[in-house]
């Protein structure tokens, strides 16, 4: 929170500048319901860090967290300044009409835009956490073993319903018959020959979240998987073989423990596959070839990146965490979601005296105080360029 100092021109030599790291005031933070506790601390620890004071909403869709939150919160931290609201859609609703200082969003693209619509009424800057279909192209050239064991976990932690989850596969055809043994050997490796009896293997989270992901088994053929249960709302790591671009699986986000793969004939087309949609949260790319995955990430754009691996972007606090256009706006994790929670101001403190210094920047002008006012005002670098 110190004050930063900045470097300084040659009239400011004598005087103080600095940016200021103030907090915005009342924070709302959103929470979705996949990782309902770390996803509404991990900005709430950020918002108060910053000297924010914060409304917190819990999703109404874990009732249980929902509950826990609002009991325990304000145990601990002052009720003065934090504050838990319970409440479903129509007074969340009825919440965003109020005049916040800052919103944090967790959630959909389609509630993302409602929020972002009801910041808009007020002037609130807002971080946008959503979501979308993160591509991960597999090369012909990869351990795959390897591809398989990683793809699965990150596809099938949680059951799924996690939003850097890979959500589909882009492969050739060849690499697509290599993967099926393979990820049907991870699946029974990480949660037996039958994953419903596994303690390991997470449950969907509602009935109507559950109905949503079933309709999703009909695209293309059930290579691995597929069994459900609706009783448990209980979906088996899945995976699904010769999905074409039309299927209902690649109209929208998955959430779900269903993997879809995409045969295309080489990188370029993956490329060009992943270009033609909106840019996605993250981007995977599996390749023994690191310009192979050096071209992923040159020709593609999206909320981050992992080559040769699923997830593991996110547990590096130094790296920033968020989207891009329809995957959201804004970042945070680590010191960054402190700097989301603060304004920063820029700030300078000159001195009362000295006032000949000042006298190129009043009129009348002419050509000489020009020259000397460009010069005095240049902030001194290695290569700069001064834009008047």
């Amino acid at each position: 929170m110190k004050d930063e100092h900045v470097d300084k021109n040659l009239v400011t030599q004598l005087d103080s500048a600095f940016i200021r790291k103030d907090p915005y005031g009342v924070v709302l933070i959103i929470a979705p319901w996949n990782y309902p506790i770390h996803l509404f601390l991990v900005p709430l620890i950020g918002a108060i860090a910053a000297g924010n004071c914060v409304v917190v909403k819990p999703s109404e869709i874990a009732k249980n967290t929902e509950r826990l939150v609002a009991e325990v919160l304000t145990c601990y931290l002052d009720s003065d300044c934090f504050a838990v609201v319970t409440a479903g859609v129509q007074e969340t609703t009825r919440l965003l009409e109020n005049k916040f200082d800052y919103i944090f969003f967790t959630g959909s693209p389609s509630v993302g835009r409602i929020v972002m619509t009801a910041a808009a009424k007020h002037l609130t800057p807002v971080t946008l956490e959503l979501g979308g279909k993160n591509p991960c192209y597999v090369s012909d050239t990869c351990d795959v073993q390897n591809v398989a064991r990683r793809v699965a976990w990150g596809r099938f932690f949680n059951a799924g319903q996690t939003c850097i989850a890979p959500d589909y596969i882009l492969c050739s055809v060849e690499m697509q018959d290599k993967l099926m043994p393979a990820l049907r050997e991870a699946i029974t490796e990480y949660f037996g020959p039958n994953p419903q009896e596994s303690p390991d293997f997470a449950r969907i989270v509602g009935d109507k979240q559950f109905r949503r992901v079933r309709a999703l088994l009909c695209s293309g053929r059930v290579a691995i998987g597929g069994q459900t249960d609706e009783k448990e709302r209980y979906i088996a790591p899945t995976v699904l073989a010769d999905v074409q671009p039309s299927d209902p699986a690649m109209q929208e986000e998955i959430f779900g423990p269903i993997l879809p793969i995409v045969v295309v004939a080489d990188m370029d087309e993956a490329i060009d596959f992943i270009n033609a949609r909106p840019r996605p949260l993250a981007v995977y790319a599996f390749s023994c070839d690191s310009k192979v995955v050096n071209q992923v990430l040159e020709r593609t754009s999206s909320g981050s990146f992992c080559g040769n691996d699923t997830l593991m972007q996110v547990t590096l606090t130094s790296l920033p965490f968020g989207g891009i256009g329809n995957s959201g706006l804004g970042k945070y994790h680590g010191k960054f979601t402190f700097d989301t929670f603060s304004q920063h101001r820029g700030c300078l403190h000159r001195n009362m005296g000295l006032e000949a210094i000042n006298s190129l920047r009043y009129p009348p002008y002419n050509q000489q105080k020009l020259g000397l006012m460009t010069a005095t005002f240049e902030i001194k670098r290695r290569g700069m360029c001064t834009l008047l």
